[in-house]
């Protein structure tokens, strides 16, 4: 809509901006009226129309089988947009249209903003399956004539009221038609159901909303006094009330069609099961966080143990293995510890990485310089645990092997996201400027420990490749090529 409105009329970004407020809005006047609605906006020069935006009903057949978007017909094809575009008011008559075999009745109403008309709906209504209409498809059509004339006024829709469409009730889930007074006129059998599961053991027809939906509900008090005056449908307001084990979802909607409050809409729906589900999502959230924290703990009193036993050693080999033990399992604690402020399974790898950067330095305390290049950015807490670990135990090799006794060097960490859309993978480089790799190395054959404990991760959980070269200039360069899902998941 962006794009034909400002290459075809002349309308300013805030007629934009009520339009796209009004086709937010427009799926209850489609489904109230049965009918397919159209957006016409005149062009730049005056002679023609372009339709910007559809919408067709979900209570009954389409009058347009193709979508109509974009096309622009000459001002004089069709006389009931010019006299509602002209006249500013909306146009009734004429005899029912024939498309394809299907007898269709056109209406066109006004869409005006601060007293100027910006374009015209064209509502088109299949009439090939017209019949006796009942109390509900009456009161549709009462609503929907309601609607169309705020349209027409420039009153509806509501400004600063942005409606999400895929959240709010909808005409079929249940509707309840409220005079001046807020007492009920009529209520849909999927309205009387929604209050039933609150409680209510009568009809709604005759009594006050208001105060009928604060007597289901529990509060009592200034809430109460709140909950009666939103439900008698005075302001146009979104809310929920919850009794007897039910959840209802209620939008007001105040009718004003000749700019006098004659009654209120109000959409309901039953949400119920979709609010148990959402506190049981939570209850399970809270749960695996508060499980993450818990092992961040333990492993936290795993390492402090490991660093007592090694401070209790006399053997300068031993307490180094069990340094190396200390700085392993802090690297999978700092993961748990992330997770466990997070609601999913997805961490920000980023942060993971200085802190294992950190921690590692503290093996040559001023000797050597760390830093990180590029971004590793969100991975799942199955890549993100191993990950981590297999750059301690490198970073940790490159500390403790890569300098001579007084020698000042720099180890550096890059990360980049590559691969292809299909197959991302994440690229990481850890290089140093130490003495380099020695004679003969093969990485794939060493027998250190950390080595071996880097290829089983690398190779074996992380499904990757890894590969440790001699470094441009001096030094020794690690390569891991690790595939992972894309960020645009998180």
């Amino acid at each position: 809509m962006n794009e034909l409105v400002r290459q075809h009329t002349a309308l300013s970004d805030t007629d934009l901006e009520w339009l796209h407020l009004l086709v937010s809005e427009w799926q209850l006047l489609s489904d109230l009226s049965f009918a397919d609605l159209v957006l016409w906006v005149p062009t730049l020069d005056g002679t023609r129309y372009v339709s910007v935006a559809q919408m067709r009903p979900n209570t009954g057949p389409t009058s347009y089988q193709d979508d109509m978007v974009g096309h622009l017909v000459p001002r004089g094809r069709r006389p009931m947009l010019d006299s509602a575009l002209d006249e500013g008011r909306i146009v009734r008559e004429g005899d029912p249209e024939w498309r394809e075999e299907v007898p269709v009745r056109v209406e066109s109403i006004p869409v005006r903003r601060e007293g100027r008309v910006l374009g015209v709906i064209a509502r088109n209504t299949n009439l090939l399956t017209v019949r006796t209409p009942s109390r509900l498809e009456l009161t549709y059509l009462q609503s929907a004539s309601d609607l169309a004339q705020m349209i027409a006024a420039g009153t509806f829709p509501f400004p600063g009221q942005q409606v999400d469409m895929d959240a709010s009730p909808r005409a079929g889930d249940g509707l309840i038609r409220l005079d001046a007074d807020g007492v009920v006129q009529y209520a849909s059998p999927n309205a009387l159901s929604a209050y039933h599961r609150l409680g209510l053991a009568a009809d709604l027809v005759g009594h006050h909303l208001g105060q009928a939906t604060a007597e289901l509900a529990p509060a009592r008090g200034p809430v109460d006094e709140a909950l009666v005056k939103l439900a008698s449908g005075w302001a146009p307001r979104e809310f929920e009330v919850e009794g007897n084990d039910g959840v209802i979802q209620l939008r007001a909607i105040p009718l004003k069609p000749k700019g006098t409050h004659i009654g209120s809409l109000v959409l309901l729906r039953d949400v119920t099961e979709l609010r148990r589900r959402e506190r049981e999502l939570i209850t399970k959230d809270a749960t695996i966080r508060e499980i993450h924290h818990r092992v961040k703990n333990n492993l936290q009193t795993v390492a402090a143990l490991l660093r007592l036993q090694s401070r209790r050693m006399d053997s300068e080999q031993g307490r180094d293995a069990l340094n190396e033990a200390v700085r392993r399992v802090g690297s999978i604690a700092i993961v748990h510890e992330t997770l466990s402020q997070n609601l999913d399974e997805r961490v920000e790898f980023d942060e993971i990485a200085d802190r294992v950067l950190a921690m590692v330095a503290e093996i040559s305390p001023g000797k050597v310089t760390t830093r990180r290049t590029g971004r590793f950015g969100i991975l799942d807490a199955e890549v993100a645990t191993p990950l981590s670990m297999v750059l301690t135990e490198i970073l940790q090799n490159a500390l403790e092997h890569a300098f001579e006794q007084a020698e000042h060097g720099v180890v550096e960490v890059g990360a980049v996201r590559g691969g292809s859309r299909t197959e991302p993978r994440l690229l990481v480089t850890v290089q140093d400027n130490g003495r380099g790799l020695p004679e003969g190395f093969d990485p794939h054959r060493a027998g250190n420990l950390g080595l071996q404990i880097v290829r089983t991760l690398v190779e074996g959980e992380l499904g990757g490749k890894f590969d440790m070269v001699p470094a441009p200039g001096r030094g020794t360069q690690v390569v891991l090529d690790v595939p992972v899902r894309p960020e645009k998941q998180h």
